[in-house]
């Protein structure tokens, strides 16, 4: 993660940071081209960013269902199956004949035509959170190697203007400090370049400056960066003093522009904007509700950003599946549709893809608290935007949903498509830190129907 604002003290050679560098030692590696930026708490907080360009850009918004939604009870319902299989709910029609999908999902319904659904998705393993960001399993991911879409996609195309990062995580497991937010941020062997950024749990105090510093004091700290230019380039060979020369230049990009700051603050949209995504909160945790993810997230491509992440919990639903589908149900229906009609009448629905799964299905058999348990064989994934052709179920499973039947694709078939249709070959390689080289992918074949 970029790390905004400099250390509060230059005097202490003995202070290390996370890279094991003295403070004083690191600034003065890290000073061209930074001391142009003089800002204010209050300045970087009320500033004027940048007007939003006008320029399009390939992006991918990935919505995760944290603990794997019911297949069943949302894209998959089996009204012919038993009782014991089928559950509780209907399905309806959608705007596109022949589509059905559950009741407690109208408005994705009346936006069928902009969306595309996937039956047919195999998963890896259970509980398996590494697998739709790296297309790997958690257990071959705990070696490290692969880097997550967004580090890949931050690599591959880089910044779109300056003062936006690639890469932004609103997943709330980063601040719940789970293995899946080690994934979702993995870099693997590209560096801490390649970070998402990821808003702080409070807001975004980690985009403005410490209350302390004051604008002399800040000017004072740029004088003292010149002052160690001419040190630098006893540094230039040592990679790990250029990462943190690079981070460094982007945290100041970041808190100078105010840009990234403005694409955060939803309430800066009208009312009737924040009323179609549902409740918002400004600055807030971006695990609920939906719609203050979805909304920023639609913000933050319009920014610059090229990959937003956002995760959501509530969806391992082991006891009382279907009371608790009721309440998470509509709130995603709202959230989601209404990001994906904006996209499309912003004239962003060309480029921008949104895909929303989990990390696997749940099991056709209902048991006997009411829920569903863990259910690898097959799961459900919906994806809209980005070019692709939409209005389309693709594959099938078996009369009770309980394993494919045609057009089964993996996990990393579908974020192979994804990488395609963003202009990047699966098939290129990184080096790791063996020297070896590694593809992005392994599993590279193509979701043919949606291209």
């Amino acid at each position: 993660m970029f790390v905004a604002g400099l250390p509060d003290e230059f005097d202490r050679c003995s202070s290390r940071d996370a890279f094991g560098i003295s403070r004083r030692c690191l600034l003065g590696a890290s000073v061209a081209g930074l001391t142009a930026c003089v800002v204010g708490r209050e300045q970087v907080a009320h500033a004027t960013p940048a007007a939003t360009s006008s320029q399009s850009h390939k992006a991918v918004i990935h919505i995760y269902l944290n603990g794997g939604p019911s297949h069943l009870d949302t894209f998959d319902l089996k009204p012919s199956a038993p009782a014991e299989y089928r559950g509780e709910f209907q399905p309806i029609a959608t705007k596109v004949p022949g589509i059905e999908i559950c009741e407690l999902l109208p408005r994705m319904a009346a936006s069928m035509d902009r969306m595309s659904i996937l039956r047919a998705v195999v998963a890896n393993e259970q509980h398996c959170d590494a697998e739709t960001v790296t297309g790997y399993s958690s257990r071959v991911q705990r070696t490290g190697e692969h880097p997550s879409f967004g580090a890949v996609v931050s690599k591959k195309l880089g910044p779109v203007r300056d003062g936006i990062p690639p890469f932004v995580s609103l997943r709330a497991e980063r601040w719940l400090k789970t293995d899946a937010a080690d994934f979702v941020h993995s870099t693997g062997s590209l560096g801490p370049n390649h970070r998402p950024f990821v808003p702080d749990e409070q807001g975004l105090s980690n985009l403005q400056l410490s209350g302390e510093v004051t604008l002399r004091r800040w000017a004072d700290r740029q004088s003292l960066l010149v002052q160690f230019e001419s040190r630098r380039e006893a540094f230039q060979l040592d990679p790990t003093i250029r990462d943190a020369d690079s981070l460094t230049a982007k945290a100041i990009d970041l808190i100078s522009s105010g840009t990234l700051y403005e694409a955060f603050d939803v309430s800066r949209e009208p009312e009737k904007v924040r009323e179609r995504y549902g409740s918002t909160w400004p600055f807030t945790n971006y695990s609920k509700p939906p719609g203050t993810a979805m909304l920023a997230a639609r913000r933050l491509i319009e920014a610059g950003v090229r990959c937003v992440c956002m995760g959501f919990v509530g969806w391992d639903t082991h006891v009382n599946n279907f009371k608790t589908l009721r309440t998470t149900l509509p709130l995603i229906d709202q959230a989601v549709t209404a990001l994906i009609d904006d996209l499309h009448e912003r004239g962003l629905g060309q480029d921008v893809a949104v895909i929303m799964w989990g990390e696997f299905g749940r099991t056709p058999i209902i048991n006997k608290d009411g829920g569903r348990d863990h259910w690898e064989p097959v799961m459900s994934a919906l994806i809209a935007g980005g070019g692709m052709k939409m209005g389309q179920v693709i594959g099938s499973t078996t009369s009770r949903g309980e394993v494919p039947q045609d057009r089964p694709y993996t996990v990393s078939q579908v974020l192979s498509t994804l990488y395609h249709n963003m202009g990047i070959d699966p098939a290129a390689t990184f080096i790791n830190a063996s020297g070896r080289p590694i593809h992005i992918l392994d599993d590279r074949q193509f979701v043919t129907e949606l291209l």
